[in-house]
């Protein structure tokens, strides 16, 4: 892409194409769902609450990629789902 120009559109389909229709793409998604969908750290004060936020924006990367995945598929986004 050169500079100044429009980047093209991202959309649920190409989600879809190469996350659940690619074998390469599939075997990513599930190591990320694997390495960044951990749950909430229950011990350890301030620093728990702090490794739990941490963790939940991890997390919200991958709920993005599942949820475009799903729209493709012609799920409805759920509440409180967005494009941003």
């Amino acid at each position: 892409m050169r500079r100044g120009s429009t980047p093209p559109e991202v959309t649920p389909q190409m989600y879809r194409e190469v996350f659940e229709q690619h074998p390469t793409g599939v075997l990513v998604l599930e190591d990320l769902v694997r390495r960044f969908s951990k749950p909430a750290q229950l011990e350890g004060g301030i620093d728990a609450v702090i490794k739990t936020y941490h963790r939940m924006g991890e997390h919200g990367v991958i709920q993005h990629v599942v949820a475009q995945i799903n729209r493709a598929n012609g799920a409805q986004p759920l509440e409180g789902e967005n494009d941003a």
